[in-house]
């Protein structure tokens, strides 16, 4: 249960390897977009993260608006742990800092937020691990106000014809580790993906799909159920 913790603290929906299941699809995990084809920008690092100029500013400042004004996201996502494993499930975001993640069989495991805390339940073992959110880097993207200059160290900027790679680290020394957010910016921004890197540089991608933004997700899905009832609405 404890490596499938740490993938979940480290992402935004979720960091080392995830995988007490087989692998549950032969998708290839989406690869970043080559250098040539990103502009990549050199920028001196320091205990802050980087050095921003003034382009790279106006693209956190998109990044951020994007989140707080994402209300809420449902869809699909594959789940690559650093053993090449992979997992797949369905995933529902209601912010402020609500989520929950859903994985498909032969996986009997859920994560969910309910805005305070972090709960990693695995059915088949019937325990279950919670952590404070605010512990977690999920709150630099579920917060009420995402700010990621203010909140963030913005350790990598780079930017494609469609295509917006952004790396941030949680100033807070409670919440180690790294992510790495992939957006498209065509036809409209949008996240695909992102790539989560715990204390021990172990990586785990997210990769998400069929998106979709108009729903009216019940707040029950985001209720931490007590372990031995039906997780889900009831």
């Amino acid at each position: 249960m404890k490596p499938i913790l740490t993938t979940v603290v480290m992402a935004f929906a979720l960091v080392a390897q995830a995988a007490s299941a087989p692998a549950a699809e032969d998708a290839k995990p989406a690869a970043a977009a080559p250098q040539s084809a990103v502009d990549g920008w050199q920028a001196e690092k320091n205990a802050q993260g980087i050095t921003l100029d003034e382009k790279q500013t106006e693209v956190v400042k998109v990044v951020s608006k994007y989140f707080s004004d994402l209300k809420s996201l449902k869809g699909a996502f594959v789940q690559t742990g650093a053993d090449n494993k992979r997992m797949k499930g369905k995933f529902f975001v209601l912010r402020p800092g609500r989520f929950r993640f859903d994985y498909s069989p032969p996986s009997k495991q859920i994560i969910v937020s309910d805005g305070e805390y972090l709960a990693i339940q695995d059915l088949d073992l019937n325990n279950e691990d919670r952590v404070a959110l605010d512990q977690t880097p999920f709150r630099l993207l579920l917060r009420k106000d995402v700010d990621l200059l203010r909140d963030a160290k913005i350790v990598e900027v780079q930017q494609a014809d469609d295509l917006i790679v952004l790396g941030i680290q949680d100033k807070s020394p409670d919440s180690p580790g790294r992510i790495k957010l992939f957006l498209s910016t065509k036809p409209s921004l949008e996240l695909k993906e992102w790539v989560t890197t715990d204390a021990q540089g172990l990586d785990t991608r997210i990769e998400i799909s069929q998106l979709s933004t108009d729903d009216e997700l019940d707040k029950n899905l985001f209720k931490i159920q007590m372990l031995g009832r039906k997780p889900g609405l009831q």
